[in-house]
């Protein structure tokens, strides 16, 4: 219930409503505006490559090498945004910060990215869409990407001064996620109200399960 509700304070009960689909309490890190259908992957880790692995010292003997190193770094975050978008990649949801020279080439490909997700938020998407994190390759830049999940929109939303993001996902199971826009007053007001909902929730799920059994 708490990632398919958002409180709204300041403006009347009235205002109050449902959409489809689920909106996300964060802003845009980067924003591609695109038309129908497009392909979201879910990552968990930053797609900037590191130089080198956990654990593992990093010499440079000159301020030419180091600059390399960074030139290096440019290369492949561009490689790996330019092999998103070959695989119709429109969208990144991330539960990490994301470098701005990743930001960078996803707006000059075509990408964009949502970032700071919580844990709750990434699992409840998993959930609709039936699709894990992805994790990058390395240097095989030829795999297919497998783990997209189709989006049938993602536009921003304005929920009076705050800018958040609203997604529709093909859902891959009976489950078809609304959103609630809870308005109210004063913060008290709506915590009230939800609270409310939620109990009306449970006990709906306890009456079916009942009826189930």
């Amino acid at each position: 219930f708490a990632e398919l509700h958002a409180a709204v304070p300041g403006l009347p009960l009235a205002s109050s409503r449902v959409l489809p689909g689920i909106v996300l309490r964060r802003d845009f890190a980067a924003y591609c505006p695109t038309d129908g259908e497009l392909r979201a992957l879910l990552v968990t880790e930053p797609l900037r490559p590191a130089l080198t692995a956990p654990g593992v010292e990093f010499v440079v003997d000159s301020e030419g090498q180091y600059q390399a190193s960074l030139r290096w770094i440019t290369k492949r975050t561009e490689a790996l945004m330019k092999h998103l978008q070959s695989n119709n990649v429109k969208l990144l949801l991330s539960s990490v910060k994301q470098e701005e020279v990743v930001l960078y080439y996803a707006k000059l490909y075509g990408v964009s990215v949502v970032e700071c997700l919580s844990s709750e938020e990434m699992a409840l998407i998993s959930e609709i869409t039936g699709v894990s994190p992805y994790t990058p390759f390395g240097d095989n830049t030829d795999r297919e990407i497998t783990e997209t999940a189709v989006v049938t929109f993602c536009r921003p939303l304005l929920l009076v001064s705050k800018r958040c993001v609203h997604i529709g996902f093909a859902s891959e199971c009976a489950f078809q996620p609304h959103c609630l826009i809870l308005c109210g007053p004063v913060d008290g007001v709506n915590e009230q109200h939800a609270a409310a909902l939620q109990e009306a929730f449970t006990m709906l799920q306890q009456l079916f399960k009942t009826v189930d059994q």
